[in-house]
């Protein structure tokens, strides 16, 4: 942890972008959702916050990631493979997990794709619901140039109310790209996501 936060502070002393966060809960575990996703450099980011933060996290990433010669890379950083051609049982795994006791912080990024997409998947919101753990918003405006951790939030089940709340503080950030987002979920338009897969970072 001593060699991560010297290598974060290194890294946020020659970096072009601003580190701003809010305090995490002091439990230590919660779900960090990771947004605007346009770019491959968000992963440098993410990883530049959670150690200048002090915390460890897990991430979702696309299975073949972890093939030799980089599998245990990705695996020492945190990395939970995720075969995206078979998502059933992930998220009941995941909830598994913290239900048994396990504590971590697992970053999400709830667009799924580095493209544009009308819809966030809802996995962050179903984890969260089913363990009680809190959600942070983490963030990149490249309009700042500023990112880090935003605001923690206890998702209530009022689906529109809670992604009003989410929606207020993203409005106006633009990712790596230059892209804005709009987080909504299928369930807001009534339609339903239930078996929908978690996205990899």
């Amino acid at each position: 942890m001593i060699i991560r936060r010297a290598a974060a502070g290194a890294y946020w002393a020659l970096s072009r972008w601003t580190y701003r966060s809010e305090p995490l809960p002091k439990d230590g575990a919660g779900i960090l959702v990771g947004a605007p996703h346009t770019s491959n450099w968000d992963f440098a980011l993410m990883l530049a916050i959670s150690w200048r933060a002090g915390v460890q996290v897990k991430y979702l990433g696309k299975h073949t990631l972890f093939k030799k010669p980089f599998g245990p890379l990705m695996r020492a950083l945190g990395g939970i493979p995720v075969d995206r051609t078979n998502p059933a049982g992930l998220v009941d795994e995941l909830v598994s997990r913290v239900t048994a006791g396990e504590r971590f912080y697992l970053v999400i990024t709830p667009e799924g794709t580095r493209s544009a997409s009308p819809y966030w998947k809802s996995g962050f919101y179903r984890i969260a619901r089913a363990t009680g753990m809190p959600v942070t918003l983490g963030y990149v405006d490249r309009s700042t140039m500023t990112t880090g951790l935003g605001p923690t939030l206890t998702l209530t089940g009022d689906v529109t109310a809670d992604m009003d709340r989410i929606r207020a503080f993203y409005d106006g950030k633009t990712g790596i790209t230059g892209r804005t987002t709009t987080p909504r979920l299928r369930e807001e338009s009534g339609e339903t996501a239930a078996d929908e897969p978690l996205p990899p970072t």
